[in-house]
């Protein structure tokens, strides 16, 4: 991907993390996006999501597809590993990745094309697996690297740039999600980092695939009066279901407000998800009545948002296949080529 190297210069009072790195650490190269994109809010909601989160760059590995949204990765943590990968095929990249070197911390960026039309087998066996992945679907409804066609993510009835409807139905990717099993299902909005920056965060911790879908405007070609993912239409009709927070592991937990009911749901870590209700009686933990609650507010033309599902103590791919705790990337070719008398010993149980 080609970009703008930004200016090295920064300010020697800006704060530091635990890893004593500034915000700066965790930038990438200039965007060359359109002026306004709701992709690069996404970047802005990354860096900073990354720094709270104390986590060292080069232990990270970005992986996109094809897309406006797959150019991101180039624009943050330019100390990271990355590949991109070709037309819908980030998931199965990632998941080979992810099963020869299990220690790195993998984030996938992807978008509504490239996840839902050529790759959606490809996330669906992601999800199926469980792999262990951050996955930030910048959701904006249109094809804007090819100029404004519609994706599989576009509502009935919203129009385009020039003034035709769309008729055909929309794949919802949290639905699906939910429908496929995933254990970390989320919503939010590129123009709102209050709620962004704290999802990514449980994301980030979360032992699985972690589904981030983001409303993400593309201010080129669906952002005017007619779409349903530009900024207006977004901010009119989102329903935040729960306002979220993240505790880290060994931080303090704090309470903002001890008359608000709270629920708070533990990870595999030992850090928290912690929910404050919106919606009497709302269960994070409850797969169908979160399928049931994205589809009702679909059917009042409302964007839902939060995070929608998230299951405790979750199996990742590597646990289900029940693989070495040594990173095969790690292993030495003896072990990793034990040789043909083992290789007939193994067949042997299959006869």
């Amino acid at each position: 991907m080609t970009s703008i190297a930004k200016p090295p210069v920064r300010h020697p009072g800006l704060p530091k993390n635990a890893l004593g790195l500034t915000k700066r650490d965790y930038e990438g190269a200039m965007s060359t996006l359109c002026a306004g994109c709701g992709h690069d809010s996404v970047t802005a909601a990354l860096v900073q999501a990354f720094w709270e989160s104390d986590c060292p760059p080069h232990r990270a590995a970005k992986m996109s597809g094809i897309g406006c949204s797959s150019k991101t990765t180039a624009y943050f943590m330019k100390h990271s590993h990355g590949f991109n990968s070709v037309h819908g095929r980030m998931p199965s990249v990632t998941s080979g990745a992810n099963a020869a070197n299990r220690d790195l911390m993998y984030i996938g960026i992807s978008g509504d094309g490239d996840s839902l039309s050529i790759g959606l087998g490809q996330m669906s066996h992601a999800i199926r697996r469980n792999v262990r992945m951050l996955y930030m679907l910048e959701n904006n409804g249109v094809y804007g690297l090819t100029k404004g066609q519609f994706s599989a993510a576009s509502d009935i009835g919203s129009t385009s740039k020039k003034g035709e409807a769309n008729v055909q139905p929309p794949i919802d990717p949290c639905l699906l999600a939910l429908t496929l099993g995933a254990t970390f299902v989320a919503r939010s909005f590129s123009g709102d980092k209050d709620q962004l920056v704290p999802i990514i965060k449980a994301g980030l911790a979360h032992n699985g695939f972690a589904l981030i879908d983001v409303i993400s405007p593309c201010v080129s070609f669906n952002d005017h009066e007619g779409s349903t993912k530009s900024y207006k239409y977004t901010r009119a009709h989102e329903v935040e279901l729960t306002s979220s927070d993240f505790v880290p592991l060994r931080r303090e937990i704090t309470t903002p407000n001890a008359d608000t009911e709270m629920t708070a749901v533990t990870m595999h870590d030992g850090s928290t998800v912690r929910f404050r209700k919106t919606h009497e009686g709302y269960d994070p933990t409850n797969r169908e009545q979160a399928w049931l609650h994205v589809r009702e507010c679909q059917k009042r033309g409302e964007v839902a948002t939060g995070i929608l599902y998230i299951e405790e103590g979750g199996k990742d791919m590597h646990a289900l296949a029940k693989t070495v705790e040594t990173p095969l990337v790690d292993l030495p070719y003896s072990v990793l080529c034990p040789g043909s008398k083992a290789l007939d010993a193994l067949m042997e149980e299959y006869r």
